[in-house]
């Protein structure tokens, strides 16, 4: 039988606590810390294919001309007056983050930019050149930045014309818009909330219910 003094014990608890406090030091310190903002920019770059896409209305202004973006076709240029039909614009959400595709409310085609660096409308806009990321300004202006040529910006001049998006920036006056409401009429759902309400007259049937009003109470019988 083995006997151990109290000094003994005491030697190896003390060992053996030293021990374990640089093993928990090591591991604490040399364990690399979750990188949240990588996750978020993978995460912001995958398409949501299953959650229901989120649509706004609205218009788009351009800060050097003085007019709304429109998309005639194959046609973009920003030379339209607030309230123009070609002005109207459907922006839908791309991921949880601020990837979005805009289309056309009344040709319904996407605003695309090609590899030359130019805007053009397509009739489909599932393809990565037609996704741009909605950037909000300091100056509150937004710029759209295209996904899949990074540094790329959708960009006009003081005629309305389009400017090559290889020369632009984020700083440039060309690349700044403000979302402004559409005039025309409001969209769905909203459409029918101006309307008054009408009674609708129905017939009584040989079933109908014959309601008797009765002091306080009301007795419901069948005819």
């Amino acid at each position: 039988m083995v006997i151990f003094s109290k000094w003994t014990l005491y030697r190896n608890l003390k060992y053996f606590y030293f021990h374990f406090l640089c093993w928990y030091l090591f591991c604490f310190y040399n364990h690399p810390s979750p990188n949240f903002n990588q996750y978020v920019r993978g995460q912001g770059a995958m398409s949501d294919q299953l959650s229901r896409r989120q649509v706004r209305v609205y218009q788009l202004y351009s800060r050097t001309s003085g007019r709304h973006v429109q998309i005639q076709g194959r046609k973009v240029t920003a030379n339209a007056e607030d309230g123009n039909r070609f002005a109207k614009l459907f922006v839908e959400t791309d991921t949880f983050g601020s990837r979005v595709r805009i289309k056309g409310a009344e040709t319904g085609h996407y605003l695309c930019m090609t590899r030359k660096g130019k805007l053009v409308g397509k009739p489909t806009g599932k393809s990565k050149d037609c996704i741009f990321t909605e950037i909000v300004l300091e100056n509150n202006y937004t710029a759209f930045q295209s996904v899949k040529y990074t540094g790329w910006y959708m960009a006009f001049t003081r005629k309305g014309r389009q400017r090559k998006a290889s020369k632009t920036q984020e700083n440039q006056r060309e690349v700044h818009f403000i979302k402004r409401l559409h005039k025309g009429p409001l969209p769905f759902p909203n459409e029918d909330q101006q309307k008054r309400f009408e009674f609708i007259n129905i017939a009584p049937t040989k079933r109908a219910k014959r309601t008797i009003y009765s002091g306080n109470v009301f007795i419901v019988s069948t005819i």
